[in-house]
């Protein structure tokens, strides 16, 4: 992917790490205010500013936006790099600019995003208030989608540490989902675009991280956001931006989450999905539950109370403490554990992983308190 190899030039170096707010975008939203056009569109529950940014004078519109959940940044940190390549002549930016316009709203629940939580500041998840509407963030989403009438849509989002890309030991890195329109999970012809493009955005991406791709569950739910999109006949897709291995401050994945935008973007400008991809879509695994941050088998040879030969799955909580996010471990699951994988594994019946073990002292506390 040839556009892979100059991204660090394009990569906004303002924004990085996991706690991302109101107060780091507003700088760079002033300066993009000369290059595209920056509106405020509401406030969040406490008075925050939620502004979207539309760039292109295309015919194909495309409406995307992220932090919904206000812990989840990958994906905004995202925009922001494709911002920045779209207003600086990045690749063919031009000629994207030329067939489509695009709206962002890069960060829809600030005051989530301040706090790090997932819910806004009256407690509701945004993602599960697409029908009655009864946050100021969640119209505030439906009035700019009215009024656009968008093409596509990208709803963007972080998953957590816990999934594979499938049954095997490979972290799903992105995953992606054309979400349903009925209970039935019917493949109408929004959700076929909708598997299109995704599974063109898989063939890509497989170059880059192969096997590190995963299909999230298409349960419909029509207070999810994206499926009630999905029912207004707008193909919708869900960009999940997942963990690559040792990337906890998630700036490898950014840099796919951004590629995979940047294809999207040449497919829908420039190759018309008509054709049936939905077995190449349904081809991509689904993400699996399977994955623990860190695995200990045999940990009864670390604390004798633990029954032998049972594994120990932990996972790491996240705690904003200050203006930093803090990975506190906590024990999720013990037993057999067959079937489970680590981020980091350790066996305690092999002396030089135990010897590796040792030397993280709270993993060691934890397993010992337990």
């Amino acid at each position: 992917m040839e556009v892979a190899q100059g991204y660090e030039t394009i990569k906004q170096t303002l924004l990085g790490g996991r706690y991302l707010h109101h107060g780091h975008l507003a700088p760079i939203l002033k300066n993009l205010q000369s290059l595209c056009m920056v509106e405020q569109i509401g406030v969040s529950v406490n008075g925050l500013p939620i502004e979207k940014i539309t760039i292109g004078r295309g015919p194909v519109k495309i409406l995307m936006w992220s932090q919904m959940h206000g812990n989840e940044s990958t994906t905004t940190k995202a925009v922001f790099d494709l911002l920045k390549a779209l207003t600086s002549g990045y690749s063919n930016a031009g000629d994207l600019l030329e067939r489509l316009t695009l709206v962002m709203i890069p960060m829809l629940n600030p005051d989530g995003a301040l706090a790090y939580t997932r819910e806004n500041a009256n407690g509701i998840d945004l993602n599960r208030d697409a029908q009655e509407r009864t946050q100021p963030e969640s119209n505030i989403l439906r009035a700019v989608y009215d009024v656009f009438s968008p093409d596509f849509c990208f709803n963007l989002h972080d998953q957590r540490t816990i999934y594979s890309a499938g049954a095997v030991p490979i972290p799903a890195t992105l995953s992606f989902l054309s979400p349903s329109a009925d209970r039935d999970r019917t493949v109408t012809e929004s959700r076929l675009r909708g598997m299109s493009l995704i599974a063109a955005i898989s063939e890509e991406l497989q170059q880059i991280i192969p096997g590190q791709i995963g299909r999230y569950d298409d349960a419909f739910n029509a207070n999810c956001v994206g499926d009630a999109f999905q029912m207004l006949n707008t193909p919708t897709i869900l960009i999940e931006a997942g963990h690559f291995p040792g990337d906890y401050e998630r700036e490898k994945t950014r840099k796919y989450v951004f590629l995979s935008l940047w294809k999207a973007l040449e497919l829908v400008a420039f190759h018309p999905l008509d054709a049936n991809d939905e077995m190449a879509y349904m081809a991509i695994p689904e993400n699996k539950k399977y994955f623990f941050d860190i695995l200990v088998r045999n940990a009864h040879l670390v604390n004798d109370n633990i029954a032998k030969g049972s594994a120990m799955g932990i996972l790491y909580k996240e705690q904003l403490v200050g203006d930093t996010i803090h990975l506190k471990p906590v024990i999720d699951k013990t037993g057999i554990l067959n079937g489970y994988f680590g981020h980091l594994s350790y066996d305690c019946a092999n002396t030089e992983e135990k010897i590796l073990l040792e030397k993280h002292e709270d993993i060691i506390n934890l397993i010992n308190f337990s």
